[in-house]
């Protein structure tokens, strides 16, 4: 078999139909080409599965529920060297079928896409939000940070070379498959190549599976958890420089530089603030290294890995130090015959070199649990 094409389903008796003859219409124009279609039925209580096989294609029933689930038990039942897939909804443009399999192997890729972006979108096919804001700023985040060139981070219309898709360990059973089906092509350098499509309005009577903002939100955290070096370096940064800063303040107190006095009390709280954003940022890293097969800094390794006793006798000092600040600002106020104090600047900074590293240690014992459930 050359090309299984699938189609995840849940419901769609009153579009599967026209789908399934469109895509059989078109590849058959290759007389040379063995094709098959499958359905990944995840759960229809209408007659999308009867219609299906009606028509020839072959059902696959998929109890775990979601679009990704559906597309990946479809995929994994495909006999074709290559996998297509589309949603069954009669949005894609479905005669571009035999197009994006003959790009999609003659450029010799792993992943060919058919970019609804560089295409013609149909008037109401596609929600303004989404057309200018969503899946363009998804495609340059993915860009960005995982080296591609493409246009349609979300296009579910994709032609795959069996043997790499199945070499990537696609897990997600949600809308954020396509996401990752990007994002590990991209990692493990697979060749992927575009064709322009387009989109067309769904019936109208069809009820919509995709939830803007629920969905766009699964998007983003899969992007994002995908790179945990982001969060790694850009908070080790700031918690750094930050403590940089804030240090020499502590040497040097509050400094007029002309009409501008720099390192009083404001800008060592927003120095603090920005610490402890740090902090929470590297520590977001390395909890992603718990899942991410990504090699981190040398000395997030370490850290991950350090000796329980170690983070034991690290967490008692931090208390220690925390309680000798809290008793000597309360001595200060006895002497002081509990009146003001004037001990701010000398405070934030005693707040800083304890708090921060108290909530990377606290944060690091979470990752010691998350790394030992894990094991």
């Amino acid at each position: 078999m050359d090309l299984t094409f699938v189609f995840p389903c849940l419901n769609e008796e009153r579009c599967i139909a026209g789908c399934i003859e469109r895509v059989q219409r078109t590849l058959s124009a290759d007389p040379a080409l063995k094709f098959e279609i499958v359905v990944g039925d995840n759960g229809s209580t209408d007659r999308s599965r009867e219609i299906a096989e009606s028509l020839g294609a072959r059902v696959v029933p998929v109890t775990e529920r979601g679009y990704g689930a559906a597309l990946r038990g479809g995929i994994d039942a495909a006999q074709g060297a290559y996998v297509m897939f589309a949603d069954a909804d009669g949005t894609y443009f479905y005669e571009d079928a035999l197009e994006l399999y003959r790009r999609t192997v003659s450029a010799d890729a792993d992943m060919g896409i058919a970019s609804r972006l560089i295409g013609k979108i149909e008037p109401g096919a596609m929600p303004t939000l989404h057309r200018y804001l969503g899946t363009p700023v998804l495609t340059w985040l993915i860009n960005r940070l995982f080296g591609g060139v493409l246009t349609d981070c979300n296009s579910g219309f994709r032609c795959l070379r069996r043997t790499a898709y199945e070499s990537w360990d696609i897990r997600a059973s949600g809308m954020e498959f396509a996401s990752e089906l990007l994002i590990k092509a991209l990692k493990h350098h697979a060749r992927c190549v575009e064709i322009p499509s387009g989109l067309r309005p769904p019936p109208v009577e069809r009820q919509p599976h995709l939830r803007t903002w629920r969905d766009g939100m699964r998007h983003l955290l899969f992007i994002l958890s995908e790179r945990p070096r982001l969060f790694e370096v850009k908070g080790l940064f700031m918690v750094l420089f930050a403590s940089l800063l804030q240090a020499i303040a502590g040497v040097t107190g509050p400094v007029a530089v002309g009409q501008i006095h720099i390192f009083d009390v404001h800008s060592q709280t927003l120095l603090l603030l920005a610490a402890v954003i740090g902090a929470q940022l590297y520590l977001f890293g390395c909890m992603l290294y718990l899942q991410s097969r990504d090699e981190p800094l040398r000395v997030t390794r370490r850290l991950i890995q350090m000796n329980e006793g170690t983070l034991f006798f690290l967490l008692l000092s931090l208390l220690v130090g925390i309680g000798a600040v809290v008793l000597w600002i309360v001595a200060q106020w006895v002497l002081h015959r509990f009146s003001g104090l004037n001990h701010a600047n000398e405070l934030i900074v005693w707040a800083h070199f304890l708090c921060v590293p108290a909530i990377g240690a606290l944060g690091l014992l979470g990752v010691h649990i998350l790394r030992k459930a894990r094991q």
